[in-house]
């Protein structure tokens, strides 16, 4: 049997930057509109913001170089097995992390029943699930070669389904789009999202596609540091990689725009080509140059426990806006008469989010002292 391979440690900081990021600009604090860039693009566009989510496909992708290998010494069965039941296992806990706390509270704070038939189907954690999925399919039964074929065809096959099924005026319009008709085919209104203004699902079935490619070229990505080595050789062509898919997503703007609620495939090589470069860098950093120290450690703390932390933050905030206190929630309160007051408007937002993430961190901090590390 063949030694394990050596995980680096770039990458862990580089998904604990992404949850530590995530964490920050999912819960704002209420009462002002956070800085533009701790936003999502309203529609066509991008802010940094929307790199959060491909950079953790990215890196469920780079951590996949290292898994695979293992899995495949088990046996075929045995392979299908793990990867079956750790799909089943994420999706379902994504499922019940929008159910979660099973009830909600009316205007009056009365207990009332959450049902089933109102849940969100999709999500985060169900879109992270099926792209591990269909990725680990894809590199274990193919050859290189064949892989990185099937994720051209993935791209250019979702450009095409948008033009074709959606509105011909507006193929890549909210109301317009093909994959909010085939979401409303599969699921109905009520299992969509509801914060467009209308039922959507930015994690819809059709727009999961692309972001398969998304985990493959983290998958590359790690496969090459590791073949090639930590040098300045692998990360030249890495960066250069990476700067070709970025030319060729701006390129492609202009007829398939950029848009992370809709997953174009433009957007797909835009966020590779970035996480190329940030990767690129952090090994740079980190395993050529050795500038370790408290700020590495401080990012470990999220990537030792990314799932665990990332579900803690969800369903944390979730419990706060349920707490009913001075005729408000908890989280409303708090952001009143405290950060609203030391400090108005995005400011105050921006530092509720900060305070937030180190409670979670602390959390980790805690796990990680005690070397609990909760994987599925």
């Amino acid at each position: 049997m063949r030694p394990p391979l050596q995980r680096f440690l770039s990458l862990d900081v580089f998904r604990g930057m992404t949850i530590c990021f995530m964490i920050i600009v999912n819960t704002p604090g209420s009462g002002a509109n956070p800085f533009s860039p701790l936003e999502h693009a309203g529609w066509h566009g991008f802010t940094p913001t929307d790199l959060v989510f491909p950079s953790f496909l990215f890196a469920v992708g780079n951590a996949m170089s290292f898994s695979l290998n293992r899995y495949r010494e088990m046996g075929e069965a045995a392979f299908l097995e793990k990867i079956i039941k750790r799909t089943l296992l994420i999706f379902l806990l994504g499922y019940l992390m929008y159910w979660f706390p099973f009830f909600r509270l009316d205007a009056q704070h009365h207990i009332i029943g959450a049902p089933i038939a109102h849940t969100r189907i999709m999500g985060v954690l169900q879109r992270i699930a099926l792209c591990y999925f269909f990725a680990s399919l894809l590199i274990h039964y193919l050859k290189p070669r064949s892989v990185i074929t099937i994720s051209v065809l993935l791209l250019l096959g979702y450009w095409v389904l948008l033009l074709v099924f959606g509105d011909h005026r507006q193929p890549y319009s909210l109301l317009g789009n093909a994959g909010l008709s085939l979401d409303k085919f599969l699921m109905g209104n009520d299992h969509l999202y509801h914060g467009e203004g209308i039922p959507f699902d930015p994690e819809g079935w059709l727009s999961t596609m692309p972001a398969i490619v998304n985990v493959v070229a983290g998958y590359f990505a790690g496969r090459f540091i590791q073949e090639k080595g930590k040098n300045y050789e692998t990360l030249a062509k890495l960066m250069l990689v990476g700067a070709l898919l970025i030319f060729i997503a701006l390129w492609w703007n202009m007829i398939f725009p950029i848009n992370k609620k809709l997953w174009t495939s433009s957007f797909v090589l835009l966020t590779s080509g970035i996480d190329l470069l940030l990767i690129s860098a952090l090994v740079y950093v980190i395993e050529m140059k050795d500038y370790k120290g408290a700020w590495t450690k401080f990012f470990l703390v999220f990537g030792k426990n990314p799932l665990f932390i990332y579900l803690l933050s969800e369903l944390l905030v979730t419990v706060l806006f349920m707490i009913p206190i001075g005729g408000q929630s908890f989280f409303g309160w708090i952001n009143t008469v405290f950060y609203q007051v030391i400090a108005p408007g995005a400011v105050g937002s921006f530092l509720f989010a900060i305070s937030y993430m180190l409670l979670c961190w602390c959390m980790g901090w805690w796990l990680n002292k005690r070397k609990i590390y909760i994987k599925v």
